[in-house]
């Protein structure tokens, strides 16, 4: 994860981070279905690092619990089966309804911190 600067700064990049992590794993999904250790390092390949599998894991639970994605176990070549999870029908509808909301909350806070009048103090 990008570092943050200042007093506090790495506690909102983790509530920010805690907002999104969802609709990231789901995305990640979408490319291409994955075991959580893949998701872990495709996580740090976008630049989310310190994610790590402790969070991956019961994220990935919740989101099966919810049918979002399924899973599926797999064997390994490099050691014993694991599970393999992917992107349900439902998790695309609802991956599609979040990039929409993300674009317009993102379009929303982008022009309140970019346009914002100045009070004159």
């Amino acid at each position: 994860m990008i570092a943050a600067e200042g007093s506090g700064g790495g506690d909102r990049q983790a509530q920010l981070l805690r907002g999104v992590l969802d609709m990231c794993l789901l995305a990640l999904l979408d490319h291409e279905p994955a075991h959580g250790y893949e998701l872990v390092r495709r996580l740090d390949a976008a630049g989310l690092a310190g994610v790590g599998y402790g969070t991956v894991y019961p994220l990935l639970t919740r989101l099966r619990r919810l049918g979002l994605v399924t899973d599926a176990v797999q064997e390994s070549p490099s050691g014993p089966p694991r599970k393999v999870y992917a992107l349900s029908t439902e998790g695309s509808r609802r991956l599609a309804a979040w990039k929409q909301q993300w674009r317009t909350f993102a379009d929303t806070v982008d022009a309140a911190i970019t346009d914002a009048p100045t009070t004159g103090r």
